[in-house]
């Protein structure tokens, strides 16, 4: 039995010797019959059955449940609007809205978002072809250069304008804030966003 702490001889090591065993034997006596019936199966690691609505379409894939909802729509549908950049959620080109909210995609697992509303900028076109209000404000302000960023931009400019119709410089700003352009057109996009007004959620 270890010293106590004001008798010669105590030591760290002791100590954590004694907590250490203490915690191994509170967790085998602790166990209570029945606890394995209550834990959650297990998924993966191999590939499993995943139905994703994206764009109003649901698609069923199999996939591993590490790959991301970047991947699973870029590698395993034709939906490859959205882009990868940093793959590390911090560029923005990836930007989807899943439920309302912008998300990043390289970031976002694919079986997290299963039963949510996934929006890719691919699906943001009507069926005759007819570009988003955002997608032609980029346009007719010439908001684009080499276009990488541009997916991200525009999905991240919906979520904020469905939120805030008639945005304020300063929510502009901030609703983009997390997305970068390596080519420095900001100034275009900034205008491109301020001259959408009234963009209906959905």
């Amino acid at each position: 039995m270890p010293k106590r702490k004001d008798e010669p001889g105590f030591s760290r090591r002791s100590f954590l010797k004694t907590v250490g065993a203490s915690g191994v034997a509170a967790g085998v006596l602790g166990k209570t019959p029945g606890a394995d019936a209550q834990t959650v199966n297990a998924v993966g690691p191999d590939a499993v059955r995943m139905t994703l609505n994206v764009n109003g379409k649901s698609l069923v894939l199999q996939l591993e449940p590490r790959v991301t909802l970047l991947d699973a729509l870029r590698n395993r549908t034709d939906l490859t609007g959205n882009k990868r950049g940093c793959d590390r959620g911090a560029c923005g080109a990836c930007t989807m809205i899943v439920d309302g909210r912008t998300v990043y995609a390289c970031s976002t697992l694919a079986i997290e978002v299963q039963g949510k509303k996934i929006r890719s900028v691919d699906g943001l076109a009507s069926a005759n072809g007819q570009l988003h209000p955002v997608q032609q404000a980029f346009c007719d302000k010439d908001a684009l250069m080499c276009g990488f960023c541009t997916p991200g931009f525009i999905m991240a400019s919906v979520g904020l304008l469905e939120k805030h119709p008639n945005a304020t410089p300063d929510q502009i700003k901030k609703g983009l804030d997390g997305n970068i352009c390596r080519c420095g057109t900001f100034n275009r996009i900034f205008e491109a966003v301020s001259s959408v007004k009234g963009v209906r959620r959905g």
